[in-house]
């Protein structure tokens, strides 16, 4: 897959962005962005790499509790960024480093139509059932973990600048439920998840992650697409189905189940429920008000046997 070539397709090599001037977007580490832009040269040395990510207490910190944490799986405590890079690989590093830095700068945003630890919370359990996704279909995980957490990361930015345009969404999901991306490009001529696109590409995030971003609202249709059907992008897609408190996609449900109907191997209670396991592992603080999706997949089950 060239992903540079399907990136410069959709937003061009110099984009012009469709949000308006006054917005204000977040700010991400220097660090991270010089991080970024220096592991493109395939000449860098580790040292030297790792020598960035160190001018940052934050980054260094939550790089070294990611590399030491259940989920990465190591044997031995991990206690310098250069080994933890060379665990998790350039690339790897860079998709972490990325979701954790725009997970941080929204930190601060105050919005009055998103819940911020309910927002991250669904965008925790969307991203593991995008990596579950990815495995089904042979694609890259990470890629697709990393996808399914930064998919909506502009929305409580959005939300909040643009608060009326966004509460008129909530008020019409309650008399004609829509999917938000339509809306959005009905009346604004774009929608989130290219906005999102336009701000990654601005800071110089990797033309993957950014394709699957761009892409994420495209549901099954995905699917019939050559190019991407196999991809990162697919799995972040699908995991875009799913029912947030947001109401973004209302039949999103639906078209899981749909799905599973049509291949044997996706078992969506099946990896609701290994989702809210490692749900459960990552987050131990609870669900912070957000309905899971194996208890919507219950609920669901239950009302077509009622």
């Amino acid at each position: 897959m060239n992903w540079s070539k399907m990136r410069s397709a959709a937003l061009g090599d110099r984009p012009q962005s469709p949000i308006p001037p006054e917005v204000k977007l977040p700010v991400l580490p220097g660090a991270l962005t010089e991080f970024i832009r220096k592991a493109e040269d395939p000449h860098v040395s580790p040292a030297a790499l790792a020598a960035v990510i160190e001018t940052d207490a934050g980054l260094t910190l939550d790089l070294l509790k990611h590399i030491n944490s259940s989920a990465c799986g190591v044997r031995q405590k991990v206690a310098s960024v250069q080994q933890a890079m060379s665990l998790l690989g350039i690339p790897g590093t860079k998709l972490h480093l990325s979701t954790t830095a725009v997970r941080h700068a929204l930190n601060a945003r105050q919005s009055k139509l998103i819940h911020f630890r309910t927002f991250w919370g669904t965008n925790l359990e969307r991203a593991l059932f995008a990596r579950h996704v990815a495995e089904l279909l042979g694609a890259d995980a990470d890629l697709a973990f990393a996808g399914g957490m930064l998919q909506d990361f502009l929305l409580p930015v959005l939300t909040s600048e643009m608060l009326n345009f966004y509460v008129r969404f909530v008020d019409a999901q309650d008399r004609k439920p829509t999917d938000l991306h339509l809306f959005e490009r009905k009346r604004l001529g774009w929608d989130h998840g290219q906005a999102a696109a336009h701000v990654m590409f601005a800071w110089g995030f990797p033309d993957d992650l950014i394709c699957c971003v761009l892409h994420h609202h495209r549901g099954l249709e995905i699917l019939e697409d050559p190019a991407l059907a196999q991809t990162a992008a697919a799995a972040t897609a699908i995991a875009g189905l799913m029912p947030d408190p947001f109401r973004q996609a209302p039949g999103g449900l639906e078209e899981l189940m749909r799905l599973e109907a049509a291949w044997p191997a996706f078992d969506l209670p099946a990896i609701a429920r290994e989702v809210q396991r490692q749900f459960q592992e990552m987050s131990p603080g609870g669900p912070g008000g957000r309905i899971s999706l194996l208890r919507r997949c219950e609920n669901a089950l239950l009302g077509k046997e009622a």
